[in-house]
């Protein structure tokens, strides 16, 4: 183990030894002072020029599980797998079980569940856009190891097989039969259920990964839990509308959150005290909601004792350079597209 120094980004403890690693990922993970055995475990995806670190502080869950004492799994995309430090959630290698990042992802919740006597039945997973779209893949290919999922400003499960695929998704998301999403989750697994409980977070401005995705997200949970159109509960405050949808027991299962006028990113409320966490930065949106606590929240996650306070420093929220060529010839035609893409929607300067 090697812990990351905090000009790196903060003080994030890197595992090389984990298992198998076909996707070539860096495994990254934050554990608490004195964590409890079997307390929950959350993996933590990043978005498109992210890092892991930066993410996990501005988005906040590292401040959370420092205030309620539970572990986090941070994976971390590699520049040689993917330009942009994206998930290649639109690869069909990566998104299938036993292969590729979800596979890698997968022996990294096996090692830190083992090595720390985590809670196999509280491990839960979330991440922001390529990592929202990562997130699905997670959920549809290994429901049995997660109790619940959220996927923020991200795509269902089977929506791209290609980069092509991919940003067709993204700006003009193809809407399908609630059967025919929950279909692409039934042959992705073995699994035939329970389902984990999936949360959908998402700005109705968002440019980038165009809202309609998250109705779709929301359909294809809806189908696998058998549950109707109609919410439950439906309620808005301030920016914030919430539709909620529960199971025969009562308990949420869907959740759809809409946030009016946010732009592509999640959505933090920096500050002290219940409800606040994170810091605003790109991508990292102060709009007056923390999706972060909500989520962790309704996971059960904020009713635990902190064993102790730790305010670690805030690394800078900035995307990274490109490199200037890619190593392969499919390397530098998938940087191009996504670059493109990505200075369209605003998120790199030409």
């Amino acid at each position: 183990m090697q812990k990351m120094p905090g000009g790196a980004g903060g003080p994030l403890t890197e595992v090389t030894d984990f298992g198998p690693n076909p996707g070539n990922l860096r495994m990254l993970t934050h554990v608490p002072p004195r964590l409890q055995r079997s307390a929950p475990l959350v993996v933590v995806l990043h978005g498109c020029t992210q890092t892991a670190a930066g993410y996990g502080y501005g988005s906040g869950w590292v401040d959370l599980a420092d205030r309620f004492g539970f572990a986090l799994l941070l994976p971390e995309q590699r520049r040689d797998n993917n330009a942009n430090t994206c998930f290649n959630w639109f690869e069909s290698k990566h998104a299938r079980r036993g292969s590729g990042e979800a596979e890698s992802i997968r022996a990294m919740v096996a090692h830190m569940v083992a090595d720390h006597g985590l809670d196999r039945s509280r491990v839960y997973v979330t991440g922001l856009s390529a990592g929202g779209a990562m997130t699905s893949v997670m959920l549809a290919t290994h429901p049995e190891l997660f109790a619940g999922g959220a996927v923020v400003a991200g795509l269902p499960y089977g929506a791209a097989g290609s980069v092509g695929e991919a940003f067709d998704a993204m700006f003009q998301p193809r809407s399908r039969p609630r059967q025919a999403w929950g279909d692409l989750v039934r042959s992705a697994s073995p699994h035939g259920g329970p389902w984990p409980r999936v949360a959908v977070w998402h700005g109705d401005a968002d440019a980038t990964v165009l809202p309609r995705n998250a109705d779709e997200v929301a359909k294809q949970w809806l189908d696998l839990h058998g549950l109707g159109p109609v919410p439950d509960v439906e309620r808005t405050i301030g920016v914030h509308t919430e539709r909620v949808w529960r199971n025969a027991a009562g308990e949420p299962a869907v959740e759809l959150h809409t946030l009016s006028g946010m732009a592509h990113g999640v959505a933090v409320c920096p500050g002290e005290g219940d409800g606040r966490c994170g810091s605003a930065g790109p991508f990292i949106l102060d709009v007056g909601v923390s999706s972060t606590w909500r989520i962790a929240e309704s996971w059960g996650l904020t009713r635990g004792v902190p064993e102790v306070e730790v305010r670690g420093p805030v690394p800078e929220m900035k995307p990274q350079p490109q490199p200037s060529h890619a190593e392969h010839a499919l390397g530098a035609r998938i940087q191009s597209v996504i670059t493109r893409a990505l200075e369209a929607a605003g998120l790199m300067k030409r």
